[in-house]
């Protein structure tokens, strides 16, 4: 049920949060810059208007989402830190300070599920929007498109890992379903697991191989097993977990739609190149960003492993749908070659050209700037590993990290334009000239 509307009247004199903090701090005038009405419009279509618990304020709930990846922190972390912050409560619409946590961390699963990734496009519709001062301003819609790996939070998958953790779920079913199995192998497979330890030592790699494949069939008797002896009214229930663990025995090396995890079976293998890591386990991300500005203005995930350029279509329609427009020059890197158009926009590919213009070859040059974006959504703002489940969860971790960076840039922006005030005021009461032109001109991306 949706939440009782609150008062926005202040209500002492010294007890509003709006009047103890500094209103030039950044969280302050991105509160207010934000448009949160939209967010309330969207979303109150996703709650019971008379049935059920009262919901929280869904600006609370999208301002928990925003903070979360504009600080880099977990579900658990950002509802603690927003019991201790007050800037994240003014952000969040409080107007007195409140000493407990907003919610249960799981509340936030529960909202990303409830708007999903419509809701997630409306947010970085948002950021795109509050960054469109710097966009209106000679702005030909020439962007830049390039695809990394959005790793999921899974170990390192070899096959010994995946037949132990096997063993260890049939003992699962087996323990809650009441199952007597014909043998367990429990201490069978310990001693199993101290043979592997010498696999890579001279004396015992030939009984580490003879383990690793011994664990193999133990697997797969007891899948057998458990199989025979569910009963036909629970044999449903397990019948998708049983199926799952029969592909993961019966795949060989060089199969496809292989199976690297247990509890996320959608995740592919990718190998991008890179020395220092040569494959990486998650889903495919493209990303588009404006080459003026550096606003990220389309953020797709892809959960098959498609060629690059197979990608650009639908990155090319999002941006269409979150800005309104067709971009008319695409700037892309050589794993794109094979496409030279899509729709009005085209899609140029460096290649040895004479003839080149010398504003076509700075565009070229510009399209690198997007290597060091992709690396701050890495590292700042939680696309380096995705604890997301599913293949929804994918899908909302690009695009609230995109979105997470549009929103640092405007704050970014405020901070570069104060500094550039305060040196202009202090180069003024010196008397001195210098630098003056440097001073007074706007920063730029």
């Amino acid at each position: 049920m949706l939440a009782s509307p609150r008062t926005t009247n202040q209500i002492g004199l010294f007890n509003s949060i709006e009047s103890l903090i500094n209103q030039k701090h950044p969280l302050y005038k991105l509160a207010n810059t934000i448009d949160w009405k939209v967010f309330e419009d969207s979303f109150t279509k996703h709650y019971s208007e008379k049935t059920g618990k009262p919901a929280k304020p869904i600006r609370l709930m999208v301002g928990l989402l925003i903070l979360k990846y504009l600080r880099n922190l977990s579900d658990e972390n950002v509802v603690e830190h927003w019991s201790e912050n007050i800037y994240f409560q003014y952000f969040s619409g409080e107007q007195i300070f409140q000493p407990a946590i907003p919610c249960v961390p799981t509340e936030l699963v529960v909202f990303r599920q409830r708007i999903g990734e419509a809701g997630m496009e409306l947010i970085l519709k948002e950021s795109i929007r509050i960054n469109k001062d710097q966009d209106d301003k000679g702005n030909d819609a020439v962007v830049s498109v390039d695809t990394t790996v959005q790793e999921k939070n899974i170990t390192y998958p070899t096959d010994d890992k995946l037949y132990k953790k096997i063993i260890k779920k049939c003992w699962i079913i087996g323990d809650e379903e009441n199952i007597d199995l014909r043998q367990s192998y429990r201490s069978v497979v310990k001693k199993l697991s101290n043979q592997q330890r010498f696999k890579n030592t001279k004396y015992g790699a030939k009984a580490a191989r003879k383990a690793s494949k011994k664990i193999k069939i133990i697997a797969g008797r007891l899948i057998r097993d458990i199989a025979r002896k569910l009963p036909l009214e629970r044999l449903g229930l397990y019948l998708p977990q049983l199926k799952l663990f029969q592909k993961v025995l019966s795949q060989k090396r060089d199969d496809t739609n292989k199976i690297y995890s247990l509890h996320e079976p959608n995740v592919k293998c990718y190998s991008k190149g890179k020395e220092h890591k040569k494959y990486e386990f998650g889903s495919k991300v493209s990303i588009l960003i404006d080459q003026q500005t550096g606003v990220i203005k389309g953020a797709i995930n892809f959960t098959q492993p498609l060629h690059d350029s197979k990608t650009l279509p639908e990155v090319l329609e999002q941006y269409e749908r979150l800005n309104e427009k067709q971009a008319t020059e695409v700037y892309v890197d050589r794993g794109y070659k094979g496409i030279k158009q899509y729709k009005e926009s085209k899609i140029f590919v460096p290649a040895p050209n004479k003839n080149i213009s010398k504003k076509q070859r700075k565009r070229h040059s510009r399209r690198s700037a997007i290597e060091p974006v992709i690396g701050h959504l890495k590292q700042d703002y939680r696309l380096c590993r995705n604890f997301l489940k599913g293949i929804p969860g994918d899908n909302m971790n690009v695009i609230l990290s995109a979105a997470a960076w549009n929103f640092r840039r405007r704050i970014i922006l405020w901070l570069t334009e104060a500094i550039r005030r305060w040196l202009l005021t202090y180069t003024i009461s010196k008397g001195t000239s210098r630098d003056f032109y440097l001073l007074t001109t706007k920063p730029t991306f």
